[in-house]
């Protein structure tokens, strides 16, 4: 995941209070089960001593929100001025999480959630289409959509009967329905200049799916991922199409997944030094800002310790000392680590589910920090 996700996280002040909680609708009485959830909530982060305008405005993000398709998890962080991150996760949980912190918790994004970004749903046929624009960081709000007439020309062939007389009208239908083709395209083509979406998602019949891509210039054609889930006026289900959209950015998330894994592998193999595992060898890594991705896996309930200043964060006390620094914080890692690797402009993965490495946290690294990344 790109840190330019949560960079909006590094400008904003704590406390903080993050709930990852299971928002599924897919029974009659989904409603009525978002209620039920939110009380469980908000008993948590009053418990936890969360103020009461941050608890307000997690209640007006849960309660308030359009309901997911099917099955999902929503990760929320929120501090007094409002919500910072608002994730529609492709899972399901257990028991929720409530933390109120001085740092945010996003390690459900990394492990559940993709780098989405915009992106546009583009239901296409060639008379016009109609384009669903989502927005980044509008996960759980309502995408704008917009329907474009592709220039009105009649695109059906007409009966032997009412031709008699003009010639075969078919090579007319065929023009018609090119130019109602490319003047969707091209205004496909001003969205997508205007919105800069990662990917551009094509439903329609396969004649029109195609036909559409290949009128797109090459800087937007080289977004477009076609989805067989039906066609423009026939129908089709918002589910399927919201399935094909969660697969697309699920495999996304997994191939960059393992490709950091097969890098950190790689140069941990070869004793590179850009690699590192471990609390003492990440902390090392990131007080330098010698980071590229951060790694993090299993770290339970592992601790930091840090100075007046985040940048300054060691395993342990006795570490920090020999730093110079005084112990002033003690944090837990998973929120810690995350925010200091954001805050160098590092990206951010989860380990792969069948391997998790030293302390549950590791890093690829942009270069070999002057003290050995794996000594603390």
């Amino acid at each position: 995941m790109r840190s330019e996700h949560f960079r909006s996280l590094l400008s904003a002040h704590g406390p903080y209070a993050s709930i990852f909680f299971d928002d599924s609708h897919n029974t009659e009485d989904a409603a009525a089960q978002t209620d039920l959830k939110w009380r469980g909530l908000r008993e948590e982060l009053e418990r936890q001593h969360a103020a009461p305008e941050i608890v307000r405005h997690l209640e007006e993000a849960v309660t308030a929100s359009r309901p997911p398709v099917g099955v999902s998890s929503r990760l929320l962080v929120a501090n007094a001025d409002g919500i910072l991150v608002d994730e529609e996760l492709d899972t399901t949980v257990g028991a929720p999480t409530v933390r109120v912190s001085e740092l945010p918790y996003i390690v459900p994004a990394l492990e559940h959630g993709a780098d989405r970004g915009a992106y546009l749903v583009v239901t296409v046929d060639h008379a016009g289409a109609d384009v669903d624009v989502h927005r980044a960081g509008t996960s759980a709000t309502a995408p704008t959509t917009r329907t474009i007439d592709g220039g009105s020309h009649p695109i059906h062939k007409a009966s032997g009967a009412e031709s008699s007389g003009y010639g075969d009208p078919q090579p007319r239908t065929e023009e018609s329905r090119k130019k109602n083709i490319r003047a969707t395209a091209e205004a496909v083509t001003e969205i997508v200049d205007s919105e800069d979406p990662n990917v551009v998602f094509v439903v329609g019949e396969v004649g029109s799916r195609t036909d559409f891509a290949a009128a797109l210039p090459d800087r937007v054609a080289d977004r477009v991922v076609q989805l067989e889930v039906g066609a423009r006026h026939s129908g089709f289900d918002p589910q399927q199409l919201q399935q094909a959209v969660d697969q697309h950015f699920e495999r996304v998330r997994s191939a960059a997944v393992d490709d950091v894994a097969q890098k950190f592998a790689a140069e941990l193999g070869r004793h590179s030094g850009l690699a590192t595992e471990g609390l003492a060898g990440v902390c090392a890594a990131l007080r330098e800002g010698a980071v590229e991705t951060l790694i993090v896996g299993r770290v339970g309930d592992a601790t930091v310790v840090s100075g007046d200043e985040l940048t300054t964060v060691a395993p342990n006390s006795n570490v920090l000392s020999e730093l110079g620094a005084a112990p002033v914080r003690t944090l837990r890692a998973d929120e810690a680590l995350p925010m200091l690797a954001l805050s160098i402009g590092a990206d951010l993965v989860c380990a792969p589910e069948d391997r998790s490495p030293a302390d549950g946290v590791a890093a690829v690294l942009r270069y070999a920090p002057r003290q050995p990344a794996g000594v603390g």
